[in-house]
């Protein structure tokens, strides 16, 4: 008996519909694995740029370290420097050129001095003497501010005593003096006033 195809069962030809269902599949497991390899690749990046950022900071603190290792033993030296330069500014001029013994004891001591300087310099520390340059407050210590004409207003007039820099520190600033520009003129006294030639005194009458 031939069967009616109208009757036949709808759900015959729906398999063939389906078939995309295993290639979804497959598609959300590459969308998962790339995502997971972008996440791989950001964290490999990311470390590695963490590395390179140790490797920076290691290289200047070990460079800091070279360069700032000597701190405290030039710090206790500055005494001696300025000792020598206090022994050398107070002797006196008329000393210096009559005595034989005397000017080579002072020749000892600047030699002494200049000796001492290039040392520390050969170790980073550098002298900060300022004379005649403005006025630094991260270099500089103010001791007092005066009148100068000969200075302009907030140039260093007088260094009391200098400074030291080691490196791009500074190891102990320079004690200055700061002028204050040129005096400024005394105010003048009050004029009387000019005379008519008659006399204001009051008459008896």
């Amino acid at each position: 008996m031939t069967q009616n195809p109208a009757t036949e069962d709808p759900n015959l030809d729906s398999g063939a519909e389906q078939a995309p269902a295993p290639e979804t599949g497959v598609e959300a497991q590459l969308a998962q694995l790339e995502a997971e390899r972008d996440d791989m690749k950001d964290k490999l990046l990311r470390t590695l740029a963490d590395m390179e950022n140790l490797r920076r900071r290691t290289e200047r603190e070990i460079a800091d370290a070279k360069a700032y290792a000597v701190t405290s033993f030039a710090r206790d030296m500055l005494g001696s420097a300025d000792n020598l330069r206090r022994a050398l500014e107070n002797v006196p001029e008329s000393a210096k050129s009559g005595d034989v013994a005397l000017n080579a004891l002072i020749e000892g001591v600047e030699l002494t001095e200049r000796d001492l300087l290039k040392t520390l310099e050969r170790h980073g520390v550098r002298r900060i003497d300022p004379q005649g340059e403005k006025f630094d407050p991260n270099l500089h210590q103010a001791m007092f501010e005066a009148p100068d004409a000969a200075i302009a207003k907030g140039l260093v007039s007088k260094v009391v005593q200098s400074g030291y820099k080691i490196g791009e520190r500074v190891l102990r600033p320079a004690l200055v003096g700061v002028s204050a520009g040129a005096p400024k003129p005394a105010p003048k006294s009050a004029e009387p006033p000019a005379s008519d030639g008659e006399d204001d005194t009051p008459s008896g009458n």
